[in-house]
């Protein structure tokens, strides 16, 4: 088996192919190196763009369908379609056609 390295958030969820954070249940998604150097390149991108971020780069073996070995996050992802504040509701008649 081969080690490969992830890019692990602080609450486990992993950096995606897809270039989202993914909880890790389904591996195939998660972005994988064979190079430590590239896994921080990423670590250190990702975070100046998220100064709250606090990641590291874990090493893993791969599995023999060729995936990473991980263990999935028990915390929900958060769903990036659904609005962080509620509009008050006079900005939200405001908003509203009569």
């Amino acid at each position: 088996m081969t080690d490969v390295f992830v890019v692990r958030n602080q609450l486990g969820h992993y950096w995606g192919k897809a270039k989202i954070w993914v909880d890790g249940s389904s591996p195939k998604a998660v972005l994988r190196t064979k190079h430590q150097d590239e896994a921080l390149n990423t670590l250190f991108e990702l975070s100046s763009r998220d100064t709250e971020l606090r990641g590291e780069v874990v090493q893993t073996e791969l599995s023999e369908r060729g995936e990473p070995v991980i263990e999935p996050s028990q915390i929900p992802l958060l769903d990036e379609s659904e609005p962080d504040v509620a509009e008050p509701e006079e900005e939200q008649e405001a908003h509203s056609t009569p």
